[in-house]
């Protein structure tokens, strides 16, 4: 007689995507990342959304610090470090940005 603990059935993978807008892959090499009263550091785009980012950068931010982020030397963008593991930050953007700006970004680069 089986129990539920000897019995087995396969189940789907969990969605673990929960974002209203989809994030692009792409790679920028031309980005930066400053903390509050600290020099620029440069940092590698991985994905972006007009929500949120993520990047890989050398800065050791925790979940809740202030950002600014800017991509291929246009104006700085004003974020939030919602997590931060292995050399990768993601970040939430204080402001959606602009449709255009996420055209020329993916444009040039995809």
């Amino acid at each position: 007689m089986a129990t539920r603990f000897s019995q087995y059935r396969q189940v789907e993978p969990a969605s673990l995507e929960r974002r209203d807008e989809p994030r692009l892959k792409l790679s920028v090499t031309r980005a930066s990342v400053r903390r509050h009263g600290k020099a620029p550091v440069e940092a590698l785009l991985h994905d972006l959304s007009a929500y949120g980012c993520r990047i890989a950068s050398e800065i050791a931010a925790e979940a809740g610090e202030r950002l600014w982020l800017r991509f291929d030397g246009r104006m700085p963008i004003a974020a939030t470090v919602v997590w931060c593991e292995g050399g990768m930050v993601g970040c939430r953007f204080d402001e959606p940005i602009d449709r255009a700006m996420m055209r020329a970004l993916t444009l040039r680069l995809v």
